[in-house]
């Protein structure tokens, strides 16, 4: 005897006829029965019946009378499951579990209009010591998150905040222990915008990592910015590594649980 449960029953055509449905849905372009046929491994009588059923009942629509694509029934269905979807708790849900599996400190933070705020924080099971806890607001761009969410704010907006900074701090923001000037930053930017995560090496926390990365939804738009901190000597956060590979599918994956996608066409400031 094994341990194992046993598998449970279910309906056999209706899972088929999901299948065909997910491979509409996923589908670059609409369709034909034959490609339906081929891709799914079943014969084009027997598949026909399933699009005749999905018809009837509104999940898919015919269109050039030869192909198929996703019918009214399927998008009242996709939007029911949207409205359902809280990005900020399945972020929690997030970083809960990669703050076991790391054992180091984690956070999310949201936009507040002016800065990154702090909405979740759970330490290591050895606390480092930084000025940051639940609630706090963190600077635009003295902040890995702060960086991260200026990438995707309005040109106009973003200006501002930039100008403003640059104006009233003494000292430029950092990067990998260096200045960045003004004319710069766009660059700077940019950069993370292409690659999807920032990171801190020592540069504003002494022998303290930073590393963060954005969740997007399904406008392309930033969510939530999970992000992960520890000391130097024991959290290698540079791109490859197994931390930095577990906060990239921790965002990866509430991003996906939203149905969301990267946006990449704004310009640099």
């Amino acid at each position: 005897m094994t341990d194992e449960s046993p598998k449970r029953q279910g309906i056999g055509s209706l899972e088929i006829g999901l299948h065909i449905l997910n491979y509409i849905a996923s589908a670059a372009r609409p369709p034909s029965l034959k490609e339906l046929s081929k891709a799914l491994d079943l014969s084009p009588s027997r598949a026909h019946k399933y699009l005749v059923s999905l018809l009837r009942e509104g999940y898919i629509n015919q269109v050039n009378q030869t192909q198929y694509t996703l019918g009214n029934s399927a998008l009242t269905l996709g939007i029911s499951a949207l409205r359902r979807i809280n990005p900020i708790q399945l972020s929690y849900e997030a970083v809960d579990q990669l703050n076991e599996d790391t054992d180091k400190t984690v956070s999310v933070t949201v936009w507040n209009g002016a800065g990154p705020l702090v909405i979740k924080w759970l330490d290591s099971s050895l606390p480092i010591s930084v000025n940051v806890r639940l609630g706090a607001e963190l600077s635009p761009l003295n902040s890995a998150s702060g960086r991260i969410f200026l990438t995707a704010l309005p040109v106009e907006r973003r200006r501002q905040l930039i100008d403003q900074f640059y104006k009233q701090s003494a000292n430029l923001p950092k990067h990998r222990g260096k200045d960045i000037p003004r004319e710069q930053l766009g660059a700077h930017l940019d950069a993370i915008k292409r690659q999807g995560y920032c990171a801190f090496f020592s540069d504003y926390l002494p022998e303290i990592n930073v590393l963060s990365m954005p969740v997007y939804d399904l406008n392309g738009s930033i969510v939530t910015v999970i992000t992960l901190l520890g000391l130097a000597r024991d959290t290698d956060i540079s791109e490859g590594s197994p931390l930095f590979q577990q906060v990239r599918d921790c965002a990866d994956k509430v991003t996906r649980q939203i149905c969301g996608q990267q946006k990449l066409e704004q310009g640099r400031d």
